[in-house]
C-alpha cells in the first residue's frame, strides 16, 4: 500500500493530476529508459561500438519486454542485492535478450547517462503541461483585469486600507507576473533540452574514437541536444528548472493568499466559486472555507521546500557524487506533480472567481472617507503648499478620527480649509472613482501586451 499522499489511493488527486502522474509513475518511467536503452545500442552499432545482430536484439528486447509485477519483482531483486541504481534492471533485460547479445545492454554508459537523459525528456513532456495551463490562467486574468478595469476597491498596505485602485488594477498586476513565467519557460527551453552521454567521469573514454559524434547522433535520434561538455556534476540547469516552479508556485500562492483574505466576511469582496456539494466543516455546517486559495499556499510551500534541496545538488564532489543526483530522484517527480495540481487549481480559481463590486464599495465607504486625505491634501497643497497642506489636513483627520466624524464633515467645518476649497470642490474630492490615478491606464497597457499575438520570449 502506498505510504507518501502523492500515490495514496483516496488522496493522491490533491497532490498532482493523472496527466502528469502518467510519466512519472514506474511503467512509463521503465518504459521510457529503455526506449533510452534501445536507442544507444542502435546507435553504438551504427558507430561500430557493438555488433549489429546484437544491438538490434537488444533494442527489440527493450521495446517489447513486459513491464508486469513479475519483471519489477526482478529488478527490484537486483538493485537489492547489488545497491547498484539500475544492474537490476540490466541484468533483467540481459536474460531477456537472445543469446549472448544481453552482453551489449547498457554498453559504456552509466546511471546518469540514461536518468538525466530521461529527465530531459520528461521534463519537456511537463513544461508542455505547465505551459497550456499557464497561457489558460493568463486568458482568464485578462478577462478579469477587462471586465473590472474600472471596479473600485480599496488598495491596502501593511494590512490597512490606503488608497483607492481597481480590482482590474490588482488582477492585472497577477497577469503580468504569469505572462513573465511563460516568457521565462520559452527562454529556459533550449538549456533544459539537453541529454547526457558522459561515461565514467563524463570523459566518454568507453564510447569509441568518435565518441562525441556517437553522442550528438544519439541524442538527435531522441530529439535532444549534445551538451558542450559533460554535465554529470553540473546541475545548475535542474536547479533553474526547479527555481523556476517555486516562481511559478509562488504567484498562485501570491494570488490564492490575496483571495483568501479577501474571502474573509469582514471583508467578502471576492469569493471562490461554490461547487455544490463541498464541505466546509464537519462540525461547523454554516461554513464555506477557500478551499482552493488554501491549498495553493500548501503545495507552494512543498515547491519551495523541494527547491531549497535541489540546491544542495548543486555541490559535488569530484566527478560523481550520489549524494546530490540520487536527490534529485526524491523530490523530481513530487515537485512536477505539485506544480500540476497546482496549476489546475489556480485556473480553476481565477476562471471561476465571484466578484461582489458592492462590498468593495462599501468597504471603501466604511473608512469615513479617511482613505481620500491624499487627494484633499494634494487639492490643498496647489494653493497652499504640500508641508503646510500636511499639516491641516492631519490635523483635520486627528480630529476627525477623536469626535468619531468623517473626513469629509471634518474638513468642511475646517475654516482655515474651506478659506482655500469649496464646498463643490471638496464634495468632487469625495468621488472614490476620481482617485484611482493611472489603474485603469495600466491595466490597458497590459491588456494590449498581453493581446500581443507573438509567443512570449
Amino acid at each position: 500500500m502506498p505510504v507518501h499522499l502523492i500515490d495514496s489511493l483516496i488522496y493522491q488527486n490533491s497532490w498532482g493530476t493523472p496527466e502528469l502522474r502518467a510519466l512519472f509513475d514506474d511503467v512509463p518511467r521503465t518504459r521510457s529508459w529503455l526506449e533510452i536503452l534501445a536507442v544507444l545500442a542502435e546507435t553504438q552499432a551504427e558507430f561500430g561500438l557493438i555488433p549489429p545482430d546484437a544491438a538490434r536484439s537488444v533494442a527489440t528486447t527493450c521495446r517489447t519486454v513486459e513491464l508486469d509485477n513479475a519483471f519489477f519483482e526482478e529488478v527490484r531483486a537486483g538493485f537489492e542485492a547489488t545497491n547498484h541504481s539500475t544492474l537490476g534492471l540490466i541484468s533483467a533485460i540481459q536474460r531477456r535478450c537472445p543469446g549472448n547479445s544481453g552482453e551489449w545492454v547498457y554498453y559504456g554508459a552509466t546511471v546518469q547517462d540514461i536518468t538525466d537523459t530521461w529527465t530531459a525528456l520528461v521534463l519537456r513532456q511537463v513544461r508542455e503541461t505547465v505551459s497550456r495551463e499557464l497561457t489558460e490562467i493568463e486568458a482568464n486574468l485578462s478577462r478579469l483585469a477587462a471586465e473590472h478595469c474600472d471596479t473600485v476597491m480599496a488598495g491596502r498596505t501593511h494590512g490597512q486600507i490606503g488608497l483607492p485602485i481597481t480590482f482590474g488594477f490588482k488582477v492585472a498586476v497577477w497577469a503580468m507576473e504569469v505572462r513573465r513565467h511563460r516568457q521565462r519557460l520559452a527562454e529556459f527551453a533550449p538549456r533544459l533540452d539537453v541529454g547526457q552521454l558522459a561515461g565514467g567521469v563524463g570523459s566518454l573514454s568507453s564510447l569509441g574514437p568518435r565518441a562525441l559524434e556517437l553522442q550528438k547522433s544519439f541524442l538527435a535520434r531522441l530529439g535532444l541536444n549534445a551538451p558542450a561538455i559533460s554535465w554529470t556534476t553540473a546541475r545548475d540547469t535542474l536547479a533553474e528548472w526547479f527555481n523556476l516552479l517555486a516562481l511559478i508556485a509562488s504567484t498562485g500562492d501570491k494570488i490564492g493568499h490575496e483571495i483568501y483574505n479577501l474571502q474573509r466576511p469582514e471583508i467578502g469582496e471576492v469569493s471562490e466559486g461554490f461547487v455544490t456539494g463541498t464541505v466546509g466543516s464537519i462540525t461547523m455546517p454554516h461554513k464555506r472555507n477557500p478551499e482552493i486559495s488554501e491549498h495553493l499556499g500548501t503545495l507552494a510551500r512543498l515547491i519551495r521546500h523541494n527547491t531549497a534541496l535541489i540546491v544542495e545538488s548543486l555541490v559535488h564532489d569530484h566527478e560523481r557524487d550520489g549524494r546530490s543526483w540520487k536527490a534529485e530522484w526524491v523530490v523530481l517527480a513530487e515537485t512536477c506533480l505539485a506544480v500540476g495540481k497546482l496549476l489546475v487549481l489556480l485556473r480553476t480559481l481565477v476562471g471561476n472567481l465571484v466578484i461582489h463590486t458592492d462590498r468593495m464599495r462599501a468597504n471603501l465607504e466604511a473608512t469615513g472617507g479617511f482613505v481620500l486625505s491624499e487627494a484633499v491634501m494634494l487639492a490643498l497643497a496647489a494653493r497652499i503648499g504640500k508641508q503646510s497642506a500636511h499639516t491641516l489636513v492631519y490635523e483635520a483627520s486627528m480630529a476627525a478620527h477623536a469626535a468619531g466624524h468623517g473626513l469629509k464633515e471634518a474638513i468642511l467645518d475646517n475654516s482655515q480649509i474651506c478659506a482655500h476649497l469649496s464646498r463643490d470642490e471638496i464634495e468632487a474630492l469625495f468621488d472614490y472613482r476620481q482617485h484611482t490615478g493611472q489603474c485603469g491606464a495600466m491595466v490597458d497597457q497590459v491588456l494590449a501586451e498581453l493581446r500581443n499575438i507573438d509567443e512570449p520570449g
